[in-house]
């Protein structure tokens, strides 16, 4: 499968499809989001969980690393966990919080800066690749396993009108 390509012009285009991307969404999914700093992968993940259902406030993880939320995925009851690991000093930092418990097949997993975790950081169903174009941003789907596939392949993005 071709990877998926957008041009995000504005805030409400990225809302879009993070709304999409929480339909597409199945248990024990994990997402890597690379970009640089201000490229959107918090903006991003907030349209996701909101979308998913989550009523509130969703922060960014960048001083407790990880914030969980219950929501519907797949319209059940579940779990996303955002962690943003760009303070994190070392990937044992990552074993010795006891995240890896965290990816049990059930809870969606969402990774800003996975890079830090690298290599004790189970690997991603997709890779999210943001960069800041013009006044918006590029935004590069990547299906890295059969459920990442399945996810990309039920990702209706734009909305049908």
């Amino acid at each position: 499968m071709q990877p998926f390509k957008a041009y995000l012009a504005d805030e409400s285009a990225t809302a879009a499809l993070g709304a999409a991307l929480a339909r597409a969404l199945r248990p024990g999914l994990v997402l890597y989001l690379h970009g640089d700093l201000g490229a959107g992968k918090t903006a991003l993940t907030r349209a996701l969980i909101q979308a998913a259902g989550h009523r509130g406030t969703v922060k960014s993880p960048t001083y407790t690393l990880s914030e969980p939320y219950r929501v519907q995925i797949d319209g059940q009851p579940g779990q996303i966990i955002h962690y943003d690991l760009y303070r994190m000093s070392s990937p044992e930092e990552f074993l010795d919080a006891g995240f890896r418990e965290d990816f049990d097949g059930q809870n969606v997993c969402i990774v800003e800066w996975p890079e830090k975790g690298e290599p004790v950081l189970p690997p991603p169903d997709v890779r999210v690749l943001l960069n800041v174009s013009g006044l918006g941003r590029e935004v590069e789907l990547q299906a890295l396993s059969q459920p990442g596939l399945l996810c990309l392949d039920r990702l209706a993005y734009p909305p049908p009108p």
